[in-house]
């Protein structure tokens, strides 16, 4: 995918740091109160550019970070200095530690099948002490599933970016939805030069993410979650780890 490659260096203008205030103040509170107020260990599967960890870095005495572009880890490293950053995927990384706390944001709707979550599901667990919990924000959940476009972008010093974000699904593929980005880049008062991106994110109803969840060992206890973008509501999965 170009957005995470080729193209990582004008991620921040396509969602900017300043951008995830809001929805990080949910992540917030949903660790402080499944851990308490003390600083704890997190572990994030699938951080992009860290612009989340940048925010939730402050409540932690230990943060990791993982992701499976090396352009994105770059990234992670100016937006969270103090953090260890490792490449590696979701489904199989294994850091040979334990935390309190593992994230994932929107990273998780690359996975495109059951087994896909289930092995992320015990990746998380594997790095998890007894009691921990599992904090996960996707974009869409079989029930909440509805197509729609994303316009956005942002300028930037001497450069600029704007995007469209078309989402949609094949009538046979209930598992899984398209996001087609058309993204312009602009260096200066130059011409535009155009970048197509297609993303295939997979989507499942709550009754797999906890039957899932379930099966790998945790408890799970859904939360509110602010949308910023529109009225569309959003799921938020805590789960903790039994035992």
């Amino acid at each position: 995918m170009k957005l995470y490659a080729e193209l990582a260096d004008w991620y921040p203008l396509l969602t900017p740091l300043q951008d995830y205030v809001e929805e990080s103040a949910d992540y917030i509170a949903a660790l402080r109160g499944a851990l308490g107020d003390a600083p704890f260990r997190l572990l994030e599967l699938g951080a992009g550019a860290g612009h989340n960890a940048h925010y939730l870095a402050p409540l932690t005495r230990e943060l990791a970070l993982v992701d499976l572009s090396p352009e994105m880890l770059k990234l992670c490293a100016e937006t969270c200095p103090s953090a260890s950053l490792h490449l590696g995927d979701m489904r199989t990384v294994r850091l040979g530690r334990e935390f309190d706390a593992v994230f994932i944001h929107d990273a998780i709707c690359y996975m495109l099948s059951e087994d896909d979550l289930r092995a992320t599901f015990e990746t998380a667990r594997a790095h998890l002490r007894p009691g921990g919990v599992l904090l996960i924000a996707p974009d869409y959940v079989t029930e909440t599933f509805e197509p729609t476009e994303e316009v956005g972008g942002n300028d930037g010093e001497g450069r600029a970016l704007r995007y469209l974000g078309w989402v949609w699904q094949r009538p046979d593929e209930p598992n899984c939805y398209v996001v087609d980005y058309v993204i312009a880049t602009r260096v200066g008062d130059a011409t535009p030069v155009v970048h197509q991106d297609r993303h295939i994110e997979g989507v499942f109803p709550r009754e797999t993410w906890r039957r899932l969840l379930h099966a790998v060992g945790f408890t799970l206890e859904a939360l509110p979650r602010a949308n910023p973008d529109d009225d569309r509501p959003l799921d938020l999965f805590l789960a903790r780890l039994v035992g």
